[in-house]
């Protein structure tokens, strides 16, 4: 337990030197799988897939693919998809939205809304808009906003541990 705080401390802690050194694209994709690690759905114990859909950003969909694509996650299996518009997110149990497409935002919370994903986001005020959790930067460091009121219409349970770490909406 002491080794998972520890690892997740060091992903957000993004200010040191070896974190800075890695491109955007993988330290959004290795903070996305440790939020995933502390999110609890309501058919976790379920088989089957394990859908993390990416729209609006490559690197992160190809990173992603590249390090997680088919590893177990409990009974289930990572499938991670890039998809092409917002009606594409309904299967899926995390969604990572890029910069890109951040003016499609409110399409897809739309197509989002009432089931149990996970929305990711990179872009001001995505927060308070009603993305479950959005990468902000503040004083030159990553961080990042939790909408727990978001998380909850989602029937998602997040971890104190992650909400701790989170600037809270």
């Amino acid at each position: 337990m002491r080794t998972s705080i520890f690892l997740i401390l060091s992903i957000f802690s993004i200010g040191t030197g070896i974190a800075q050194e890695r491109p955007p694209h993988e330290i959004h994709a290795a903070m996305l799988y440790n939020f995933i690690k502390y999110v609890q759905w309501p058919n976790e114990g379920e088989a089957g897939e394990f859908i993390v859909g990416v729209i609006g950003d490559d690197n992160v969909f190809n990173t992603l693919k590249q390090w997680y694509d088919g590893k177990p996650k409990g009974s289930k299996k990572y499938v991670i998809k890039k998809l092409a518009s917002p009606a594409e997110t309904s299967d899926c149990q995390v969604v990572y939205v890029g910069k890109s497409k951040n003016r499609d935002f409110d399409s897809i919370k739309s197509s989002t809304a009432g089931k149990s994903i996970l929305t990711i986001t990179d872009g001001n005020g995505l927060g308070q808009k009603g993305s479950c959790i959005n990468f902000k930067v503040v004083d030159g460091k990553l961080k990042f906003e939790l909408n727990q009121a978001t998380v909850n219409a989602s029937n998602l349970k997040i971890s104190s541990q992650l909400s701790s770490m989170a600037i809270l909406i």
